[in-house]
């Protein structure tokens, strides 16, 4: 598989991942078929047209290539359909979020290596986009994004990215760094919740004034 049809893999298979958290949060939230589709465009599209606009590839992919819109709605109808099958997981919006949360972490990095960046900038904008829909999902349904709360979850998005960078300074097959790094992302996303690991806090944060 060359790095043009990892990379799109990649993408299309993320859309559809975060599409398929935001539409499920949608459906609990009990909203209308309307406001399931929207969230689930939200969550699906937001990372990537970060990146895209970051790296100066305009118009974005999600709105030059139709099949981005397609999959994100594809994932609204199957939570519209098979809500009650999704929630049938433990935690189905926490799993769908970190498997979302590694595709697209990895999928940010390398496009930012292919277009040319160095390796911590590439780090930074496969984090951002990695979280950029997740945020923007929590931000419409009236959330704090998962970004800012207790939960582990830019850092996981931090060790995919950087699975990236050094798969490609190893000169490793591209489809194996881009799995490990998916794998490690999203266990390490899950393990973090299940464990109720938290990012360090700023020794006397939280307190009342």
């Amino acid at each position: 598989m060359d790095d043009v049809s990892l990379g799109l893999m990649l993408d299309l298979v993320g859309t559809f991942v975060f599409g398929l958290s935001g539409a499920t949060l949608a459906v609990r939230r009990d909203f209308d078929i309307f406001g399931i589709l929207v969230l689930a465009i939200a969550a699906a599209l937001a990372g990537g047209v970060i990146r895209d606009v970051f790296l100066g590839a305009t118009p974005p992919a999600a709105f030059s290539d139709t099949r981005y819109i397609a999959a994100a709605a594809l994932a609204a109808g199957a939570a519209f359909v098979g809500y009650r099958v999704i929630e049938r997981l433990a935690k189905p919006v926490m799993l769908l979020d970190a498997l979302g949360l590694g595709l697209f972490a990895v999928s940010g990095c390398r496009k930012a290596l292919e277009a040319g960046l160095d390796p911590l900038p590439a780090v930074i904008l496969g984090v951002v986009t990695a979280v950029g829909g997740g945020a923007l999902r929590d931000m419409l349904v009236a959330e704090p994004p998962r970004v800012l709360r207790e939960e582990v979850y830019a850092l996981a998005a931090l060790i995919g990215a950087v699975i990236v960078v050094a798969g490609d300074m190893m000169a490793l097959p591209p489809g194996w760094a881009a799995a490990i790094g998916v794998v490690m992302t999203a266990g390490f996303r899950i393990v973090s919740v299940w464990r109720g690991w938290n990012a360090p806090r700023a020794p006397g944060s939280g307190k009342p004034r």
